[in-house]
C-alpha cells in the first residue's frame, strides 16, 4: 500500500498557534496528530507514503525525517504555491496504480486496508470515505406552490453525507488534474462523473474528527483514547497541556541531523 499524505495547509482556523506550529505537528497526547496518521498506514499494511507539504514544510520534514523512525520510508514533494487538496498528486512521482490520498488534518481508526481492497475490487477510478452525519437548518423552512405556502417546518434536520477527506485513486485520475493550478478533490470528482468514470463511496461508521479549529482539536484529544497507536521514538518532542480549546501550549525541540532531500 502506498499513501499520500496532504499537509500543507496553512490552518489559519488554528491561529495563533499554527502561525509558528505546522498543523500535522500539533500535539495529540503525546504524538503530532500526523505521526498517529503514519503508524495507522504502516499498521494496515502501508510501505510507502509521500507527504506533500507547503506551509513550515522545513518543521514537518526534520520531524519525520526519512521515515526510518516509523519503519517505512517516507518522501516529500513541496508546493512552491497552494495546489489545493488534488492538485498535489500531479507532482509526485512513482505513484502506484492504486494508492491511498489522506488529509493530515484526520482522527480516525477507519480501516485503511480494506477501504484500498474495497476500490481495486470495484475497479474504481476513485473511492471517497464517507459519513452519514445529520444537520438542522439554521432556519425555518417553506415550501411554496405558485405563491402560496403549503408547508412549513421549524429548523428541521436533514441527513446527508459528509467527506471524510480520505480518497482512494487509481492512478489514470491523475491525467485530468492540470499541471501547476490549484485543483481540489471535488473538482476532480466533477470531472470524473462528467465522463463516466467510476466514483465509489466508502461508509464508515468509525470514530472520525477532522480537526480544522482549536474545539475540534480538544475534542480529538478526549477520544485519542479510543484509538490503538503503537509506541514509536520519535526525532522531536512536542508536548501539550490544554484547559480548554482555545488554551494550549506547545513546545518544539530543535531536531539533530540532516533534512532528508525532496522527491
Amino acid at each position: 500500500m502506498q499513501a499520500v499524505i496532504l499537509a500543507g495547509g496553512r490552518g489559519q482556523r488554528l491561529d495563533p498557534f499554527s502561525r509558528v506550529l505546522p498543523k500535522p505537528l500539533f500535539p495529540l497526547g503525546d504524538e503530532a496528530m500526523a505521526a498517529i496518521l503514519v503508524k495507522q498506514l504502516k499498521k494496515a499494511g502501508a510501505v510507502e507514503i509521500i507527504m506533500s507539504l507547503g506551509y513550515l514544510a522545513d518543521l514537518v520534514m526534520a520531524y519525520f525525517q526519512d521515515g526510518s523512525r516509523f519503519g517505512l520510508p517516507i518522501r516529500y514533494v513541496v508546493e512552491s504555491k497552494p495546489l489545493g487538496t488534488a492538485g498535489p498528486l500531479k507532482t509526485v512521482t512513482g505513484l502506484a496504480d492504486d494508492f491511498l490520498v489522506v488529509n493530515a488534518d484526520e482522527l480516525t481508526n477507519l480501516d485503511f486496508g480494506k477501504m484500498l481492497e474495497d476500490h481495486c475490487r470495484s475497479q474504481a477510478d476513485m473511492t471517497v470515505a464517507v459519513q452519514k452525519k445529520s444537520a438542522a437548518a439554521a432556519f425555518g423552512m417553506l415550501e411554496i406552490d405558485a405563491g402560496r405556502v403549503t408547508a412549513y417546518k421549524e429548523k428541521p434536520a436533514f441527513d446527508y453525507w459528509a467527506s471524510m477527506g480520505i480518497y482512494a485513486l487509481n492512478r489514470r485520475c491523475l491525467a485530468l488534474i492540470p499541471p501547476g493550478d490549484r485543483f481540489d478533490m471535488p473538482e476532480l470528482v466533477r470531472l470524473l462523473t462528467e465522463r463516466q468514470g467510476r466514483v465509489m463511496s466508502y461508509e464508515s461508521r468509525d470514530l472520525w474528527y477532522d480537526i480544522g479549529t482549536l474545539p475540534d482539536l480538544a475534542s480529538a484529544r478526549r477520544a485519542l483514547t479510543r484509538l490503538n497507536v503503537p509506541e514509536t521514538p520519535f526525532p522531536a518532542t512536542v508536548g501539550a497541556e490544554e484547559e480548554s480549546g482555545q488554551e494550549a501550549v506547545t513546545r518544539l525541540t530543535k531536531v539533530p541531523g540532516t533534512y532528508p532531500a525532496q522527491v
